[in-house]
């Protein structure tokens, strides 16, 4: 009876982390610590940042398109203000890697095509945080709230939580960018159409939560989606360019181009040939 009911060791064991899955990990953790470090170092001056916010809120009044204070009153005191500043926060913090997760198990095509995009999106966006430092429009004097700090606990303005990020990098809006690369990425992998098309609206969702919030302008939006769409174009082309770097990063080593051989003859071929020249010798000389 306990032997039937006796469990293998194996069953019970952790799972293991496959040599590639270690890979990926490391590459993110190394290219998340770069891009963190190179957002701190760009911070720009404030009171030029605020002067790049108004300029970018004169711009948007000019098209007409300067509603992110309207939102914010529209949605004051209601739930779905509390739902959007959750889904603020967990859009970088539990979405992202957890899409990466998923899309590694789920479609590895999909998966390598996300990460490079991420990756070459950091990569673009860090010279622009650099030469273009804006304030969020809650810090841009403008009138609106940080509603995140004031609803979920999380200290947007914290001594200890603006030393991971650079609260003047609100241009490109990444929070926009890589939800709209992640919506298209888990809707191609899925197959069910209704999980399709909620993931075809995370995008919106989160261009909605970073309006609400107070930490984006439209601009900063539309900044977001432009510098997702040219880091997928140059992730794309640099993993096309490279495929030794693509055997590396799947674990996989560098395919060498085989060398063509003749065909073979055997041995035993020339055998009848020597052996009937060797009694024609033995003739003569009788």
């Amino acid at each position: 009876m306990s032997a039937a009911l006796a469990i293998p060791r194996s069953r019970l064991a952790r799972p293991r982390v496959s040599p590639a899955a270690r890979i990926q990990i490391g590459i993110f953790l190394l290219a998340y610590l770069v891009y963190s470090l190179a957002r701190y170092v760009t911070v720009g001056d404030l009171s030029q940042a605020k002067v790049n916010a108004n300029w970018i809120l004169d711009f948007e009044h000019h098209l007409g398109v300067a509603d992110e204070g309207s939102i914010q009153d529209a949605l004051t005191g209601t739930f779905w203000l509390w739902l959007l500043n959750h889904a603020y926060l967990a859009a970088q913090l539990v979405v992202l890697p957890g899409s990466l997760v998923f899309l590694y198990r789920r479609s590895r095509p999909v998966y390598e095509r996300l990460r490079n995009t991420i990756l070459a999106t950091w990569l673009i966006s860090i010279p622009v945080y650099a030469l273009f430092p804006v304030a969020p429009p809650r810090l841009a004097g403008i009138g609106m709230v940080d509603t995140v700090s004031s609803q979920t606990g999380f200290a947007m303005d914290s001594s200890l939580t603006t030393k991971f990020y650079n609260e003047l990098a609100a241009v490109p809006s990444l929070h926009v960018g890589f939800a709209v690369a992640i919506g298209i990425a888990i809707a191609s992998a899925v197959r069910n159409p209704l999980a399709k098309v909620l993931w075809l609206l995370w995008g919106p969702t989160i261009g909605l939560a970073v309006m609400a919030t107070g930490n984006h302008f439209v601009f900063d939006i539309v900044a977001g989606v432009v510098a997702a769409v040219l880091g997928f174009v140059l992730g794309t082309v640099t993993w096309r360019s490279l495929p030794a770097l693509r055997d590396r990063l799947r674990g996989r080593r560098a395919r060498r181009p085989r060398r063509r051989v003749g065909p073979l003859r055997p041995a035993f071929a020339e055998a009848p040939a020597v052996g009937h020249h060797a009694h024609a010798a033995v003739a003569r000389a009788a």
